[in-house]
C-alpha cells in the first residue's frame, strides 16, 4: 500500500490507539500524531507508543490521513476545525458507529472538500476504552464497512480501504442508510438492552443480592454495558429512527413470550421450546460463520409463532 506519512488520530481510545498500533506493526505510517481532550490519556498513548506526538485538530488537518475516532456527537465541531486547514490531498475518514447523521456533518462543515471524506466504520471492539485498552491485533479479520458515495474521491476510497487492509480488516461497502439500519439491529439494540438490564437490576431494592448471585449467563449477556456510557449516548440518539424501529420489534417479541407464559398451556410452552430452537439454531450457525468462514443459511421469512 502507499505509505503513509502522517497519520492523525483524533481521540486516542481503543478504536483510533488500535489502528495506529496496527499501521506502526505492519511499518506502513512513518509518525502518527494524537488529538484529544485528556492530556492525561495523551500522556499515556506517548508512554505507551501509541502515538509519536500530540496535536491540535487544525495542526492534524495537515496529515496525510485524519482518522476521526470520537463519539459522533463531537464529530460536527471537529469538522469544522478541520474543514478550513485542509490539505489538498488530506483524507478524513470516521470510525463512528452510526454514518448517515456523520455524513450529513462532514457534507456540511467540509464544503467543497467533502470528496476528501471516506465514511466508515470498522466493526470491533471491547468494553474497554483509553489509550492503554488499544491492541495492534484488534482489527485482524474484522469487518470494516465503508459507505463513501460517488462524491467521493475514488482515490480516497482506495487510500482508506488499504489502510483499514493493512490492518488485517476485511472491506465492506453499503449505503449509509443501510449500514444504519443494520447496526440498529445488530449492535446498537443488544446495547440498549444490556445497558437497560444492568440498570434496571441496579435501581431494584434487592439489587445487592441479585448482583450477589449473577454469574456466567449475566457476564455474557451484559459484558457490552460496561462500554463507554457517552459514546453509547451519542450513536443511540443518532440513530434514534432505525433504533426505535428495531426496539418496537422487540417488543412485540417481548409480548409474544409474555403470553405464552401468562397462558402456560402444553401449546404455549411448546410455543417457547420452538422460538428456543430457532435463536439456537442461529446463534449457533452465526458462531460457525464467524469462527470457520460456513456460510449462513437463510434466515428470515417468517417463521415466528403468534
Amino acid at each position: 500500500m502507499e505509505r503513509i506519512g502522517t497519520l492523525a488520530v483524533i481521540g486516542v481510545g481503543l478504536i483510533g490507539g488500535s489502528l495506529a498500533l496496527a499501521l506502526k506493526s505492519k511499518k506502513v505510517v512513518d509518525r502518527v500524531i494524537g488529538v484529544g481532550r485528556s492530556q492525561a490519556n495523551l500522556d499515556e498513548a506517548l508512554r505507551l507508543g501509541v502515538i509519536d506526538d500530540t496535536a491540535t485538530v487544525e495542526q492534524a488537518a495537515r496529515a496525510d490521513v485524519v482518522f476521526v475516532a470520537t463519539p459522533v456527537a463531537q464529530m460536527p465541531v471537529i469538522f469544522a476545525l478541520l474543514s478550513s486547514r485542509l490539505g489538498p490531498r488530506t483524507v478524513v475518514t470516521d470510525g463512528g458507529s452510526t454514518k448517515q447523521d456523520v455524513i450529513a456533518a462532514a457534507r456540511a462543515a467540509l464544503g467543497s472538500r467533502f470528496n476528501q471524506f471516506v465514511p466508515a466504520h470498522p466493526i470491533a471492539g471491547t468494553e474497554h476504552t483509553g489509550a492503554a485498552a488499544a491492541f495492534p491485533t484488534l482489527y485482524e479479520s474484522r469487518k470494516v464497512v465503508i459507505c463513501a458515495g460517488a462524491e467521493t474521491h475514488a482515490d480516497a476510497v482506495q487510500r482508506v480501504a488499504t489502510m483499514w487492509q493493512a490492518t488485517g480488516a476485511i472491506i465492506h461497502r453499503m449505503s449509509a442508510v443501510e449500514h444504519d439500519d443494520v447496526f440498529a439491529a445488530v449492535s446498537h439494540l443488544p446495547h440498549l438492552l444490556a445497558f437497560a438490564l444492568v440498570d434496571m437490576l441496579a435501581g431494584m431494592p434487592r439489587a445487592d443480592q441479585y448482583f450477589n448471585y449473577a454469574a456466567s449467563g449475566f457476564r455474557d449477556f451484559t459484558r457490552i454495558a460496561a462500554g463507554s456510557p457517552e459514546m453509547w449516548r451519542d450513536i443511540s440518539a443518532a440513530n434514534r429512527g432505525a433504533l426505535r424501529e428495531q426496539l418496537n420489534a422487540y417488543r412485540k417479541r417481548l409480548d409474544d413470550f409474555d403470553r405464552w407464559l401468562a397462558r402456560a398451556n402444553g401449546e404455549d410452552i411448546l410455543a417457547i421450546e420452538r422460538a428456543y430452537a430457532r435463536a439456537s439454531s442461529a446463534r449457533r450457525a452465526w458462531q460457525r460463520h464467524i469462527e470457520h468462514g460456513e456460510p449462513m443459511p437463510r434466515l428470515g421469512g417468517g417463521g415466528q409463532e403468534e
